[in-house]
């Protein structure tokens, strides 16, 4: 079992139950709103990815509470090299942080993981915080929107090839060409299809149209994209955009971009996004498309 932590006088720890999704998001939003100056999480992007099958709440989690008994800090790690954290601005420079730091990587050597680390807005205290622990940057992300008044740019299909939303039967081919083209890149197990479906299809608030897929001259799934809309439906974010390796270099990804983005703005989007990193190099292509980069995260980690 974990560690516990060293935390200060009237702070305790407690392992985190779905329930506790609302909390764990009002401490990441003023975390975030501190840090990058905006919010841009939802209680839905945390309910997703807890609801996963093989996601374990309870011990894949640990809170922070308070002297008043109200969550001030989380932190999770479930497996794989990533974890994630947030303290709330108020409780920042307690040591609070540091000792989910600890816990991070006390929990990854439970698990046997030989690396674990986690995104911080480049230059914030996490980042700073985590210089100071020793944990090195592994690779740089970066957050893109599309202007709100830019013209999306409409890339034409190859012969033979189709645009549309995904039905139910194109969605295992989907999460297919996804992971296959993720794991190219990315260290880190093939994600299983329930957590997929966990993560997209049966996200609060997700609709059909939100995954898109180019289907190539035998009608199979060739390209996709997955659309996550925001509580208020003024922003469109691509939270995946996959093409098949065979089919590369026909203009398929730009094109689904568009596709992508026109139809968060035709169900009232007036904001684009999407987030990408140093490994899969594809910066240039949402460049290309005009977007402009919005924040800078490194990824910072430690070997347990």
């Amino acid at each position: 079992m974990t560690t516990a932590m060293i935390l200060p006088t009237g702070y305790t720890e407690r392992p985190l139950a779905l329930a506790d999704a609302g909390a764990v998001t009002r401490v990441m939003a003023a975390n975030e709103l501190a840090t990058v100056g905006e919010v841009v999480i939802e209680e839905a992007d945390i309910v997703a990815e807890w609801q996963r099958p093989s996601f374990d709440v309870g011990a894949a989690t640990v809170g922070v509470l308070g002297p008043d008994g109200e969550l001030v800090a989380y932190a999770e790690c479930s497996g794989g090299a990533r974890a994630d954290a947030a303290v709330h601005p108020e409780h920042w420079d307690r040591g609070i942080g540091t000792a989910l730091a600890g816990w991070i990587g006390a929990r990854a050597a439970e698990l046997g993981e030989p690396v674990i680390g986690m995104p911080v807005p480049q230059g914030s205290p996490g980042d700073r915080l985590l210089a100071s622990l020793g944990w090195f940057p592994r690779w740089e992300s970066w957050v893109l929107a599309l202007p709100q008044d830019a013209a999306i740019a409409v890339r034409e299909l190859p012969e033979a090839y189709a645009i549309r939303a995904a039905t139910p039967h194109d969605h295992e081919q989907v999460w297919t060409v996804v992971e296959d083209a993720f794991l190219e890149w990315s260290e880190r197990e093939r994600e299983p299809y329930a957590d997929w479906v966990a993560t997209t299809i049966e996200r609060p608030g997700a609709e059909p149209w939100n995954v898109r897929v180019v289907t190539g001259p035998d009608g199979t799934v060739v390209a996709a994209a997955v659309l996550v809309m925001t509580e208020d439906g003024r922003e469109g974010y691509v939270s995946k955009l996959a093409t098949r390796k065979d089919q590369r270099n026909r203009g398929l990804a730009q094109a689904l971009l568009a596709d992508a983005f026109g139809a968060a703005r035709a169900h009232g989007a007036t904001r684009a996004t999407l987030s990408t990193d140093s490994r899969t190099g594809a910066l240039d292509l949402y460049l290309h498309v005009g977007m402009e980069v919005e924040s800078t995260w490194v990824h910072r980690a430690t070997r347990p």
